[in-house]
């Protein structure tokens, strides 16, 4: 007998889409109709919520849901629909560099005029909306590391041996308390923010679950292995630089000490790993499959172009002095509910 999950609570539906697959994994009807999921916006609440709820029957999964559901053909069936779509317009929409050496050379290029989330966050961000950034990106800090970890078994050589050590890292180095994603939850304690996993599912926009979906798409699928790689160097090359003004932010803000040292520990480890991702990672990748070259710099492209559209969203509210989250919490006091 399948036994149901034990994570978070099912969020919200946004739409038909995401409302079908609910009810699907509730057992209480059918999985959504082909049509709907051809209608539904690629980057809209209803697509990607939709996508998440699939994604997350691979992590924890969901409270009251049957474990079985992970594999469920039906459900795997709708999985492959709504990534087709949103991998479809991904390869659409993003404009990538001819070469993996001309992306990397963009991202490790600091623009002097950066107007990005971090750069505003440490010029003039207010505690509210460190919480609010804390909050969207717990969708993945909480399991940090986790969707990465994908990748390991569709690597080898030099590429597979970079990979685990950055990983090892991400995970503490075998120390509980180390780990990544007990760091950030120790960050939203100082915010005052509630640290239950998915909890704050509801509160994140289409763009947030677009990074995030970004991820599981490409560790999930071998044939993505390459596009993973540049996404996780991407996420290694940036983190750094950002990792700074935003633990510039928290100590401005006096956020506490926790939430300084999740981005202090990430400016020091994140710089040692990108040199081990360029040079052992990447090179170790295309020494043994040039031909993944075109799929790396996608990956790279890829995820810039996600985290632009998640920092345009939440630019577009702080500047005008509105929540940037979907659900109506006052964000000025604290996001506990």
């Amino acid at each position: 007998m399948a036994h149901a999950g034990e994570g978070p609570r099912l969020p919200s539906a946004r739409g038909p889409v995401s409302a079908a697959v609910e009810d699907y994994l509730r057992g209480a009807g059918p999985p959504p109709r082909q049509a709907d999921i051809g209608r539904a916006a690629v980057y809209g609440d209803d697509l990607q919520l939709a996508l998440y709820l699939c994604y997350e029957l691979h992590y924890r999964g969901f409270a009251g849901v049957p474990e079985s559901h992970e594999w469920d053909p039906d459900l795997l069936r709708v999985r492959a629909a709504l990534e087709h779509r949103f991998l479809t317009a991904l390869r659409t929409d993003v404009s990538c560099h001819d070469s993996v050496e001309d992306a990397l050379a963009d991202l490790l290029v600091e623009p002097v005029d950066g107007a990005g989330v971090s750069h505003y966050l440490a010029a003039e961000g207010e505690l509210w909306q460190l919480r609010e950034y804390a909050a969207q990106r717990s969708l993945y800090h909480l399991k940090e590391a986790d969707p990465h970890a994908w990748v390991l078994p569709r690597l080898w050589g030099r590429a597979k041996a970079g990979m685990a050590a950055v990983e090892f890292d991400e995970y503490g180095g075998g120390r509980p308390d180390r780990v990544h994603a007990r760091l950030f939850a120790d960050l939203m304690t100082d915010l005052g923010l509630d640290t239950t996993y998915g909890h704050y599912l509801d509160a994140a926009t289409a763009e947030a679950l677009a990074t995030v979906n970004l991820m599981s798409l490409l560790g999930l699928h071998r044939a993505l292995r390459g596009a993973l790689v540049g996404h996780f160097a991407a996420v290694e090359i940036t983190s750094s630089p950002g990792s700074r003004r935003l633990a510039e932010a928290m100590r401005r803000t006096g956020a506490g000490p926790a939430a300084e040292h999740f981005y202090d520990e990430h400016v020091e480890a994140d710089a040692v790993h990108e040199q081990v991702v360029r040079h052992e990672v990447i090179g170790g990748l295309l020494a043994e499959e040039p031909r993944l070259a075109p799929d790396i710099a996608f990956g790279i492209d890829v995820t810039g172009h996600l985290e632009d559209r998640f920092g345009d969203r939440l630019l577009d509210a702080w500047r005008t002095g509105r929540s940037s989250l979907r659900t109506p919490q006052d964000s000025g006091i604290s996001l506990i509910s």
